[in-house]
């Protein structure tokens, strides 16, 4: 009789065992689905970010980073977003799919009460008069991305992210989406991952109160993004740890350099065995899962491009400046002259006491009511700096100065599209360079089949290079994005706890 008892406690045990939820052990998953790019998409993300970054830079916003709305302004859009999962909002819960989106922090769904945006009437909309759960708050809010904006109010309600229930979750009812991108999309909202210090309005970002709220083990969250365009499951991001089967080896760590976005110290990027010179003494990076894309400064981008022969656009600035100073350049560096100085010598940049101006976006996107200087004058500026650098990359190779002057031209014909445009033969994706990224000392390699971006089917098939131009100036700046085509490859793991984020190669 014991021993059926005993028998009998233990099956019980068991069978509890294997009907609780994967998040009483601390640890919750969320299945991604994914989309296939769109040619349109991703040239329209490319736009909206260059425009964003010159109407930032208008407004002086770029160069700093705290409790500002705008901050977001240069980075987010959204177009070319692939991978989302759901959520849901209230009691009963709402149901809605999100972007989970490492490069912003702030949670916003529709509201019921968004009469006047034809965007709310595609998606899922929250109603708060069916939430047991709901608070009201009301405060007034927008968000500003480079491709429109969002508005609306703040309310407070539960929210379920797997079988994890947060509660009083302060998000953003939007009443208004001011952008087409909203209106094809193909999510409804936006569940943000990044640090409450770019959360607008200040809010407590949803990670933060899972942490808060003891709902995971670990003050870590991962992302696995599954590159395998057959596969029917996108991805799985990991509330409060890792799953081994994501990944082989070991993560290398690094420490996160400023709380905002996801934003660590990356070092020099290699385009096959060269140095691009750019990030020798390091550059910022973030990593963002809000796109899938690459980004990065145009000097880079452009001899990128150049090397895997995508198609973009001669600049006649880029060519007038060649042929009238790369002689000087040459003779200037060849000399001992600093590369940093060498554009102010020759007289096509100014100090302005922090750093050389330079609007280097104004060289493939015409920029209106320049103040300070000329189009013209800044174009020039920053072309002889990505000229310099040119040069110098190649003096390190010990080439000819003929050679060097005939290489530079022809990157002047790889400089990005203003359009966005970078095309390229499917057929020579073999015959490519790697690309290598420097995190932690070690090389993270990018190949040519994993950089380059596929859209369409058989003989509609289109390959488009996974790079494009952002030219952030300094102090923030260089900055590289690295989205989805680089978390695809290499698995990641954000350390909320000891302030870090891990790679590893993605299983």
């Amino acid at each position: 009789m014991e021993q059926k008892l005993v028998w009998s406690a233990f099956c019980l045990w068991m069978l509890t065992c294997l009907l609780l939820p994967a998040s009483s052990s601390g640890v919750v998953r969320i299945g991604l689905k994914k989309r296939q790019l769109d040619l349109h998409g991703i040239n329209a993300a490319r736009i909206a970010r260059r425009e964003a970054i010159v109407r930032a830079g208008d407004r002086g916003m770029i160069n700093h980073l705290g409790h500002s709305d705008e901050d977001l302004v240069p980075l987010k859009n959204y177009m070319d977003a692939q991978y989302f999962g759901e959520i849901g909002i209230g009691s009963p819960p709402q149901n809605f799919t999100v972007i989970f989106d490492t490069g912003s922090s702030n949670l916003w769904v529709p509201s019921s009460k968004c009469y006047f945006s034809i965007a709310c009437y595609f998606h899922s909309k929250y109603k708060s008069t069916k939430s047991s759960t709901y608070s009201k708050i009301g405060k007034p809010c927008e968000i500003n991305y480079g491709s429109g904006s969002i508005s609306g109010f703040f309310s407070q309600d539960n929210v379920e992210v797997g079988d994890l229930v947060v509660k009083d979750q302060v998000f953003i009812e939007t009443t208004k989406e001011g952008s087409l991108t909203f209106v094809v999309a193909k999510f409804d909202g936006i569940l943000g991952l990044g640090f409450q210090e770019i959360s607008v309005g200040d809010a407590v970002p949803v990670w933060y109160n899972m942490v808060k709220q003891g709902l995971v083990s670990d003050e870590v969250f991962s992302f696995w993004l599954n590159r395998d365009p057959e596969a029917e499951v996108g991805g799985e991001i990991v509330f409060g740890g890792v799953d081994s089967k994501h990944y082989k080896g070991k993560h290398t760590y690094v420490p996160v350099t400023q709380k905002g976005y996801w934003q660590f110290n990356m070092g020099d990027i290699l385009l096959g065995n060269q140095s691009t010179g750019v990030c020798e003494g390091g550059c910022a990076a973030i990593v963002d899962s809000g796109t899938s894309l690459l980004a990065g400064p145009t000097p880079v981008v452009t001899e990128i491009n150049h090397a895997i022969g995508a198609e973009g656009v001669v600049s006649a600035e880029c060519k007038e400046l060649v042929s009238q100073y790369a002689d000087l350049i040459w003779e200037l560096l060849v000399s001992g002259v600093q590369p940093d100085r060498v554009c102010s010598q020759i007289g096509l940049c100014i100090f302005n006491g922090a750093h050389y101006v330079s609007t280097g976006i104004e060289t493939v996107v015409d920029k209106e009511d320049n103040q300070g200087s000329s189009v013209g004058e800044s174009a020039l500026c920053s072309v002889c700096e990505m000229t310099v650098i040119w040069i110098q990359n190649q003096l390190k190779q010990k080439a000819t100065k003929e050679k060097v002057i005939s290489y530079v031209n022809e990157l002047c014909n790889s400089l990005p599209s203003p359009m966005g445009e970078s095309m390229i033969d499917c057929d020579s994706i073999s015959s490519m360079p790697n690309i290598t990224f420097t995190i932690g000392d070690k090389p993270f390699v990018l190949t040519p089949e994993q950089y380059i971006l596929k859209t369409g089917q058989g003989i509609a098939t289109v390959c488009i290079s996974g790079f494009m131009a952002l030219d952030v100036p300094p102090p923030r700046g260089p900055l590289w994005i690295l989205g989805d085509v680089f978390m695809g490859v290499y698995h990641t793991v954000f350390d909320f706890g000891d302030l870090q984020i891990g790679f590893a190669e993605a299983a």
